[in-house]
């Protein structure tokens, strides 16, 4: 049992290191755009805030995990 908490800490961690890649290929893309107000920036825009939540949320339940098994 112990391997499969193993397994998905290191699953975590790569979509961890996903979202951040993600992130950063959206803040490339959103600063290309130069109207701010413009409803293709608003979309983004909401899509960084859920990545960016993602993120949180994830790195949060990784330090969890690895404060209860002691990893």
């Amino acid at each position: 049992m112990e391997q499969s908490y193993k397994q998905l800490i290191e699953y975590a961690k790569i979509h961890l290191i996903s979202l951040e890649q993600d992130s950063a290929e959206l803040q490339k893309t959103m600063s290309e755009i130069e109207d701010w107000d413009s409803d293709e920036y608003r979309f983004h825009e909401i899509e960084d805030i859920s990545l960016n939540g993602q993120m949180i949320a994830t790195a949060h339940l990784l330090s969890v995990a690895n404060d209860i098994l002691g990893v």
